[in-house]
């Protein structure tokens, strides 16, 4: 229910096209009817998935099934359909972005990569990039403070592409410049961050990577944003939601943590169920996880 005094909010991430797990979530919003819903990427079908199609696979998904299921949600809800937060995460074609913005013309739900939305007196921010990874898709990867690689990843000046940029955006990009232009000096005291990377060195970062080396070099167990990190640091927004880490939550023993004053969620899962975070922007330290 909308109001002054609890806006209540579901999110998820990293769903990567599975029918089931959108099913579940479509019972949780009909049957909890918050007032804002936030997809943190990984939203189609893909690599992960084991679907090598590339670009073509993933455009009737988006159009006839999740655009559809949110046409019958709305129905069904009316006045009652929640704000929907839309970002696309690293295993996700960026040729379906404009696939993504005509649904969003159409009112479903709001594209928030690289943009600031208002919801009720809240400020909703979205970033979709994440640091340099061993994956080959580039399409979400930066560069995260600097031009260093860790060991075993592949730079975003290589790699594949589904769309086309100018390689000086792939060279000279970084995650720390992003959100410097995305926030300006804006009061983030009462914004929210959708991104699909976690902070680094957090317990929402953490990887199955004990042990590992690359020609004798240790890789990092942690794999998120140094960049975000220090942004949560230095900004101190009121809440940021991240996926990305599937066994984070599993390794740690947590899908929360806290970076100074601010509050991290996270919805990733490396198990077959429905990862689904609640909360209220008027108190988010009371969010709760529950696996469906």
């Amino acid at each position: 229910m909308k109001g002054a005094t609890s806006t209540r909010c579901l999110f998820c991430s990293d769903l990567h096209g599975r029918r089931d797990r959108y099913t579940k979530l479509f019972r949780a919003i009909e049957s909890q009817r918050p007032a804002g819903v936030f997809l943190g990427g990984d939203l189609l079908p893909g690599l992960f998935a084991g679907i090598q199609a590339g670009p073509g696979a993933d455009e009737d998904f988006v159009e006839d099934f999740l655009a559809a299921a949110f046409e019958r949600l709305r129905g069904r809800l009316g006045g009652g359909y929640p704000r929907v937060f839309v970002i696309l995460g690293n295993d996700d074609y960026r040729a379906f972005e404009p696939a993504l913005e005509a649904v969003e013309a159409r009112g479903l739900w709001s594209y928030a990569h690289g943009r600031r939305l208002e919801f009720e007196d809240f400020g909703v921010y979205g970033y979709s990039f994440i640091p340099p990874s061993p994956f080959l898709l580039k399409d979400w990867e930066r560069y995260d403070v600097s031009r260093y690689v860790d060991p075993g990843c592949v730079s975003p000046e290589a790699g594949r592409r589904s769309v086309a940029i100018d390689p000086l955006e792939a060279k000279l990009s970084t995650i720390q410049k992003d959100l410097d232009r995305l926030t300006g000096d804006a009061d983030l005291s009462r914004a929210v961050l959708l991104f699909h990377t976690p902070p680094y060195q957090t317990k929402l970062d953490r990887a199955a990577l004990d042990g590992r080396m690359v020609d004798y070099a240790p890789l990092d167990i942690h794999v998120g944003s140094i960049a975000v990190r220090r942004f949560i640091e230095t900004r101190q927004p009121l809440l940021t939601l991240h996926g990305h880490v599937h066994e984070s939550a599993r390794l740690t023993g947590s899908w929360q943590d806290r970076i100074g004053r601010t509050l991290i969620l996270g919805a990733a899962h490396d198990g077959p169920e429905l990862a689904l975070v609640r909360f209220e922007l008027e108190r988010p330290e009371a969010a709760s996880r529950s696996l469906i």
